[in-house]
């Protein structure tokens, strides 16, 4: 990556950076960041987005909410509370801003009594802290998978789960970086993944930069691939992991998972911990963003559907543990994930 996709610039008066994602791939532009209104707005409008960026992103956006407030501790920590709850109106799936939110106000609460200024330095470090550890878990990730991607071997991936999804490195796509790495030849194939075409926006850009084989392909041909034999393994990423191993990921993945198991292709997903939700028994609680109509209507500003149209667009959907071969974290491979094998690798 050119860039970090997210980073704090400076001290308690600095500012986040992010990459637009929105501009990609035809412009590569670093935004300075100085609200929690922007961060808010950047998140909404997926100039960030993925999980792991999405929380790294909200982390910073608290400390940008607060550093205006006076230095009484009261009302620092009621700006933390105000402003955590705002950011978290932003996006409905993801679980790590929930979990990125709460690591800051319950770090704010470990350090009440010390007074307002030096908990805004804390939550500063805290959430420098929450990019670093989400950057070593990525790491951690593409080791944890690499063994999976065998020489010669296809690989299909489904959105964009690399570098630009989190602090860097990414989750998905770690693995192949991981194996590119280590001198392996193979080949992947990218789902342009509707409507907002990240697998062709940004996977085909991060795969191209890193000099790694890679193939876009539409959605449809999917199942065709796959039938050729072109195709050996899938890795997705994940927005939210129930405790059975229900995932959620963008829009078009439970397809994917559906036409690998028919095809007999061993389907992955890779996860930080922190992407786990084990609140929820199953994925049938987890929550469901629908996009606006326009995105489906006029993609990238060309009407492509008729007028008044009705529109269902889901950002995500949600696909069933029994079709997940392993997920693929930071603390190992949970193999055929159950609620008693991911208990037991998470702790």
């Amino acid at each position: 990556m050119p860039e970090q996709t997210v980073r704090w610039a400076g001290g308690l008066d600095g500012h986040i950076q992010i990459i637009d994602q929105t501009l990609l791939p035809a412009e590569f532009k670093v935004l300075a960041l100085q609200t929690a209104e922007q961060v808010w707005e950047a998140i909404k409008v997926l100039r960030v987005r993925g999980a792991p960026a999405i929380g790294v992103a909200a982390g910073m956006g608290v400390v940008l909410g607060i550093r205006s407030a006076p230095d009484d501790e009261d009302e620092v920590l009621e700006r933390v509370a105000k402003t955590a709850d705002y950011l978290a109106t932003s996006r409905p799936t993801a679980v790590n801003l929930f979990w990125a939110l709460e690591r800051m106000k319950r770090v704010a609460d470990e350090h009440r009594g010390e007074g307002g200024a030096a908990i805004k330095q804390t939550l500063l470090a805290e959430a420098k802290d929450i990019r670093d550890d989400d950057a070593r878990m990525c790491r951690t990730i593409g080791q944890a998978g690499q063994h999976l991607i065998t020489e010669g071997c296809g690989v299909l991936t489904h959105c964009n789960a690399g570098g630009l999804a989190t602090a860097e490195y990414g989750t998905a796509l770690a693995p192949m970086y991981r194996a590119h790495e280590l001198g392996r030849h193979f080949r992947v194939y990218a789902d342009e993944t509707r409507p907002l075409l990240q697998g062709a926006r940004l996977t085909m850009w991060e795969l191209g930069q890193a000099g790694i084989d890679c193939t876009l392909i539409c959605d449809n041909t999917a199942a065709v691939v796959m039938r050729q034999g072109k195709v050996d393994l899938v890795i997705v990423g994940a927005d939210r992991i129930a405790a059975g191993g229900d995932v959620a990921n963008k829009i078009g993945t439970y397809g994917v998972a559906v036409l690998a198991k028919h095809h007999g292709v061993p389907f992955y997903v890779a996860a930080p911990s922190s992407t786990f939700d084990l609140s929820l028994d199953s994925g049938d609680a987890i929550p469901i963003e629908e996009r606006g109509s326009e995105e489906v209507t006029h993609g990238f500003g060309r009407q492509t559907a008729p007028d008044g149209c009705k529109v269902y667009s889901p950002a995500f959907d949600v696909t069933p543990a029994s079709l997940v071969a392993g997920i693929i974290t930071e603390r190992g491979l949970i193999e055929k994930p159950t609620r008693e094998r991911i208990a037991e690798v998470l702790g």
